[in-house]
C-alpha cells in the first residue's frame, strides 16, 4: 500500500528526515513514535503529497506521490482550525463528496451516515463550535472517512484532548480499522497510545536527520480494552521497549537491541494483528 524509500526532508539547510525506508502493508495500522521536534509530522506532510519529498521516492498503491493523491486522507490535531465553523457538521463532513459529483442528497445522505457511525447522529444540524473538542474531532474523523479513504494519516489527532475522550476515539479508531481494514499512518507523541492502537510501532531518532531507530510489531490481541489489554505482561513489555527506544536507550539500529542492554533481537516484521 505505502512504499517509502531513502526518503530525506530538510528545511533550507537543516536535515529533518533522513533514509527513511518503510513498507506498510494493505490493512495495517501503524503508528510513528519519536522525541519532539524528530520530524513526525514533517514524515507524514510528506506522504501526503503536501510537502516534497527532497531525497528518495514515496509510492501509494504503486503509483508516485507528487501531489495529494485521492485515495488518501488526513486527520490533523488542530481539528478547531481544519473545520469551517460557518458550515453545519453535516455540511463539513459532506464537503469532500462533491469532487465526486454527487447531488446535494447524496451527500447529505452520506454524511449522516458517517455521522451515525462515529456517534454524532445527533449533532448534523449543528455548528463545529457548538461541539466540544472531543466531538470535532469525531467530525474530523467522519469527514475523512466519508470518502472511504484506502490510506488515513493521522497527525497526532488525540493529542489535546482529555484522558477519557481520548481513550473513547482510540477505541473509535481501532473499530474503524477493525471494520474497514483500512491502511492507517498515525503520529503520536503517547507510547501507550502507540502500543495500543498499533499493528507495528516506528521509532525516529531525535533530530536533525531523524532516521528510524526501531520497527517492533505488536502482538496483542485484535480485539483490545482499555484497562484489560494495558494490564498485560505483553503490553507492559512492549511499551518499555519503544520507551527505551525514544529515549535513545538500548537501542543502536532498526528494530535490534543493543546486546548490552541483555535483551535479544527483535527482528523488525509487519505485525498485522
Amino acid at each position: 500500500m505505502l512504499q517509502l524509500s531513502a526518503v530525506g526532508q530538510h528545511y533550507g539547510d537543516h536535515q529533518i528526515l533522513h533514509d527513511i525506508t518503510l513498507t506498510v502493508p494493505a490493512g495495517q495500522l501503524l503508528c510513528v513514535v519519536g522525541p519532539s521536534g524528530c520530524g513526525k509530522s514533517t514524515l507524514l506532510r510528506t506522504v501526503a503529497g503536501l510537502l516534497p519529498a527532497h531525497e528518495g521516492t514515496i509510492t501509494v498503491d504503486g503509483a508516485p506521490v507528487t501531489g495529494v493523491p485521492d485515495s488518501l486522507a488526513v486527520v490533523f490535531q488542530d481539528y478547531g482550525r481544519s473545520l469551517f465553523p460557518w458550515l453545519t457538521v453535516r455540511d463539513n463532513v459532506a464537503l469532500p463528496l462533491r469532487r465526486r459529483g454527487l447531488a446535494r442528497a447524496e451527500r447529505r445522505a452520506e454524511a449522516e451516515r458517517i455521522l451515525d457511525r462515529v456517534g454524532l447522529s445527533g449533532a448534523a444540524r449543528r455548528h463545529p463550535w457548538q461541539l466540544s473538542g472531543g466531538m470535532q474531532q469525531r467530525v474530523a474523523i467522519a469527514r475523512a472517512l466519508v470518502c472511504r479513504p484506502t490510506l488515513l494519516l493521522m497527525d497526532e489527532p488525540f493529542g489535546s484532548l482529555d484522558a477519557q475522550t481520548r481513550e473513547d476515539l482510540e477505541d473509535l479508531l481501532l473499530e474503524v480499522h477493525r471494520t474497514d481494514g483500512t491502511t492507517i499512518v498515525f503520529v503520536t507523541h503517547d507510547i501507550d497510545e502507540s502500543v495500543y492502537v498499533g499493528d507495528r510501532v516506528v521509532v525516529l531518532s531525535p533530530g536533525p536527520g531523524s532516521e528510524i531507530v526501531l520497527d517492533l510489531p505488536v502482538r496483542l490481541p485484535g480485539r483490545r480494552d482499555q484497562i484489560a489489554t494495558r494490564g498485560l505482561p505483553e503490553f507492559v513489555a512492549l511499551r518499555a521497549e519503544v520507551g527505551r527506544a525514544v529515549r535513545g536507550k538500548g537501542v543502536h539500529a532498526a528494530g535490534k537491541a543493543d546486546p548490552a542492554d541483555g535483551r535479544g533481537v527483535h527482528e523488525s516484521g509487519s505485525g498485522v494483528s
